[in-house]
């Protein structure tokens, strides 16, 4: 209290003046005098101007906040609009194997593809269904679009998949309607290639590739791929065939493996 009082006995001079001024104020502001509506208005105007950076300030300052709670909800949409499409198409994956299961006569074991395979030489997957759902190594695993590849090892619940992509894998197979055989091998980015081939076969763009039945993983009538050229080896009594996929084989979410192939494709 003494040190408030000493600062009030030291700085009374400016503490009067300024109770004067907010009397004397307060006097001009209450005075009904017409004169006095010109400096109200004057004071009015002065405050307005003082006050109207702050108040774009502020605008400004809610237009920031605003802006991201709209970029925060425009994230969550898109999330959830990325959410259904990958639900729409799990839904159409499932409804294509349910058909494919409904009209073939093989036994087949559905499997989720859920990881990559963990070999760096190898192009292969990883899907939930091992020795518990009867996959065995050697077992041919495919979509209803066609053939992926097959089993090489299998564990309890999980088994490793090398895919058809693989610069490893070889697969026998026919080309239709010329019935003409090879051997089909993946050479990346690039698509499938089959050799192995007679020149004097005719073969032409849109041909249909199935599995040729002469293995004793795959069954016969599997669809593989279709023709998408046909080349010439100069010096050579074969033809080389470029083949694509109808599997998207970086995408695919579900797998069937012929658990049983006594009764061969349609």
């Amino acid at each position: 209290m003494r040190g408030l009082y000493l600062a009030i006995v030291r700085n009374k001079d400016h503490l009067l003046f300024v109770l004067a001024l907010v009397f004397s104020s307060f006097l001009l502001l209450n005075n009904d005098d017409p004169r006095m509506h010109v400096i109200r208005g004057k004071a009015i105007e002065t405050v307005a101007f003082i006050s109207s950076p702050m108040t774009w300030v502020k605008s400004l300052m809610f237009l920031e906040e605003k802006n991201q709670l709209l970029r925060e909800k425009n994230l969550a949409l898109s999330l959830q609009v990325e959410s259904m499409l990958n639900l729409q198409r799990e839904n159409d994956q499932l409804l294509d194997m349910l058909d494919f299961k409904r009209q073939t006569k093989l036994i087949l074991k559905p499997a989720r593809v859920i990881n990559k395979g963990v070999q760096s030489n190898l192009l292969s997957i990883v899907i939930d269904a091992g020795e518990r759902d009867s996959i065995k190594p050697n077992q041919a695993v495919l979509t209803p679009k066609g053939v992926v590849g097959k089993t090489i090892v299998a564990g309890e619940t999980a088994s490793i998949v090398q895919l058809i992509t693989d610069v490893n894998y070889r697969l026998s197979v026919r080309i239709l309607p010329s019935g003409a055989t090879g051997i089909l091998r993946w050479l990346g980015k690039s698509g499938g290639q089959i050799r192995e081939v007679q020149k004097n076969v005719e073969i032409n763009i849109g041909d249909e590739v199935i599995t040729s039945g002469f293995s004793d993983i795959y069954p016969s009538g599997l669809p593989v791929g279709k023709v998408v050229a046909v080349n010439d080896e100069r010096g050579s009594f074969q033809k080389v065939i470029n083949v694509n996929s109808p599997n998207d084989l970086s995408a695919f979410q579900f797998v069937f493996v012929i658990i049983d192939d006594s009764y061969e494709m349609d």
